[in-house]
């Protein structure tokens, strides 16, 4: 080898070098997610809650699941006039369980804590254990097709608490959460509170795991079930709630809490209850930033969930119209 070529030759061993470290260097082509689908979910809004016959019930269950929804949610199980038995429990559940479309059952206060025992005093804490034995004893909905649930009796601190449970689809979060219509079962009495503090600080645990994940898994939506309204989206100051309730709303800290966690979730949340909005005679999502309201006013809803798009929700009440958020 000459001594003009040595230069030339270690000069291209050189470039060689540093060209495959660059190609080294650069980062892996990756493809971009794909946009999740969009699917429908279907709610069932309590239809027995005014003493109507479950004759209503049946019809809602198969109107519901029409168009094969991914699942539905029934919100009451019985009426406040209706009998507290495990005879009554039973039927009912039999009835959901024959749902073509995966059934999860959101307790309504009607369903326990209203019920008497034969004294006339109250029996609501031993009538909410045995619902939680009858419609919640394993990690499944009802249904003749089934889907895989967790629940909040999962956690050992809290293994009271199986009527709260949570559920993905298509990368959102759904979840259902025991907040009774009737004040949140707060009793006015002295030292009748012991079933709602000790439920109080279940559902302070519960929300915080529901945000936590929705918030590490990415999620683009969080849904919450529930039989009362904590009037998330109302304006301070003004509430729905009758005078004789405001003394000590039952419902406050709940609220508090939603609205705190939702302003730094960065998806939307959307709370749907089973009380029969005074404003609409169709269900229809009431917004407040990212947190959304439905009052259920139809005995069932549909509800398109589109991720990706302007609006992630759009709910229609029976037979009624479309209203998007």
């Amino acid at each position: 080898m000459t001594q003009r070529a040595r230069p030339r030759r270690l000069l291209l061993a050189l470039a060689a070098t540093l060209a495959a470290a660059g190609a080294h260097a650069l980062p892996p082509i990756t493809k971009a997610s794909p946009t999740p689908k969009s699917f429908l979910f279907g709610v069932i809004g309590h239809p027995l809650q005014h003493g109507r016959d479950e004759a209503v019930l049946k019809r809602a269950i198969v109107d519901a699941s029409q168009n094969y929804p991914s699942f539905v949610v029934a919100t009451g199980i019985k009426a406040v006039n209706e009998p507290c038995g495990d005879k009554l429990y039973a039927q009912r559940r039999e009835l959901l369980n024959e749902s073509s479309a995966p059934m999860v059952v959101s307790l309504a206060g009607s369903d326990w804590s209203a019920c008497l025992n034969s004294a006339g005093r109250s029996n609501a804490i031993e009538r909410l254990n045995r619902l939680r034995e009858v419609f919640y004893a394993d990690g499944e909905s009802l249904g003749i097709r089934r889907i895989q649930v967790t629940r909040l009796s999962s956690t050992a601190k809290f293994r009271s608490y199986a009527e709260n449970a949570h559920w993905e689809v298509n990368k959102v979060l759904f979840a259902t959460i025991n907040l009774p219509a009737n004040n949140n079962h707060y009793r006015p009495e002295a030292g009748r509170n012991s079933e709602y503090e000790d439920r109080l600080v279940a559902n302070r645990a519960w929300l915080h795991r529901l945000f936590a994940l929705a918030d590490r898994q990415k999620m683009v939506g969080l849904v919450l079930f529930s039989d009362g309204d904590p009037e998330v989206t109302v304006e301070e100051g003004f509430s729905l709630l009758p005078s004789f309730q405001t003394r000590q709303d039952g419902f406050a800290e709940v609220r508090k809490q939603i609205r705190a966690m939702a302003e730094k979730y960065k998806g939307k949340v959307l709370l749907i209850d089973a009380q029969a909005g005074a404003q609409h005679a169709e269900p229809a999502i009431q917004w407040r930033g990212n947190l959304g309201h439905v009052n259920m006013a139809a005995d069932w809803a549909e509800v398109r969930v589109t991720p990706g798009a302007a609006a992630l929700f759009s709910i229609k009440g029976g037979s009624a119209g479309t209203n998007n958020d």
